[in-house]
């Protein structure tokens, strides 16, 4: 049975330590061009970028149809899911991470589908300049809201 603690911003939580901790740069919640939203963008070292799709429930999976919208945007898509979750019903195609409030494991990495260079440019630059309007917002509350600068 899942438990109450179990919610989206808390696997949001251990998700961000998780990829954090194996030298990522992570956003919650970044909106791209054809109006989806990722519940995570992480941004490798290398340039790298990642998308992970949180589920916080079977309904909540079940209800998600736009899902595989989200591979034109990243290297590699990922579902977090918390302990309890039928791990049965993420699709092959995609990695999976199991999630709590303080970290995550990758119990089956993602398929790698390199995005093209001007792609990878766009959204690397998108998850830039949302960073930098995220963290100016925090140190002038009375700025621009952080989604209308990127």
């Amino acid at each position: 049975m899942l438990e109450i603690r179990d919610t989206l911003p808390t696997i949001c939580r251990g998700v961000t330590r998780a990829l954090t901790q194996r030298g990522f740069a992570t956003l919650a919640e970044v909106s791209f061009a054809d109006g989806r939203r990722a519940d995570v963008l992480a941004l490798g070292r290398d340039g790298s970028l990642v998308i992970v799709e949180i589920k916080s429930s079977v309904a909540d999976f079940r209800a998600d149809r736009k899902w595989p919208d989200y591979r034109q945007w990243c290297d590699r898509l990922y579902f977090a899911v918390p302990e309890g979750f039928p791990l049965e019903l993420i699709p092959e195609a995609c990695g999976l991470m199991q999630a709590d409030g303080f970290g995550a494991a990758i119990l089956r990495e993602a398929p790698l589908a390199k995005l093209g260079a001007a792609r990878r440019r766009a959204v690397q630059l998108r998850f830039a300049r949302l960073a930098a309007a995220r963290l100016q917002h925090l140190l002038d509350p009375g700025a621009r809201d952080p989604e209308t600068l990127v």
